[in-house]
């Protein structure tokens, strides 16, 4: 895992959260992973925009966390599944919340997201 050269400070419990789920994708796998969708080819179908690479590291750093399990099953071709520890099961209602408050800021987001557009175009 990358390690900064200043360290960080874990003094209040946003600081530990952002730590645990703030990366790009992590949030959005443990909502996939708590949906069913465990399986590595999964997540990356589910998540287009992300490379394998990115989403392997993300999926590393939760189980670090104890967030996520990986279990192996030694089979021709070995196959690997992630699910949620007791640990990240604690962690739904924040993901949940972050859910819904998306799907009520979608619309507020589409507008903001076409005047950007607009004014790109423009320029």
């Amino acid at each position: 895992m990358y390690e900064k050269k200043i360290p960080k400070s874990f003094a209040c419990g946003m600081a530990i959260i952002m730590e645990i789920i703030g990366g790009k994708w992590k949030s959005y796998l443990v909502y996939l992973i708590n949906k069913g969708i465990k399986r590595p080819g999964e997540l990356q179908r589910a998540v287009p925009g992300a490379s394998r690479r990115v989403l392997d590291l993300q999926l590393r750093e939760l189980e670090f966390h104890g967030i996520i399990k990986r279990t192996i099953f030694h089979e021709l071709p070995p196959k690997v599944e992630y699910s949620l520890t007791e640990f990240g099961e604690s962690l739904l209602p924040v993901v949940d919340a972050m859910d819904k408050w998306g799907d009520a800021y979608q619309a507020i987001f589409e507008e903001l997201m076409e005047k950007k557009k607009a004014t790109i175009a423009i320029s």
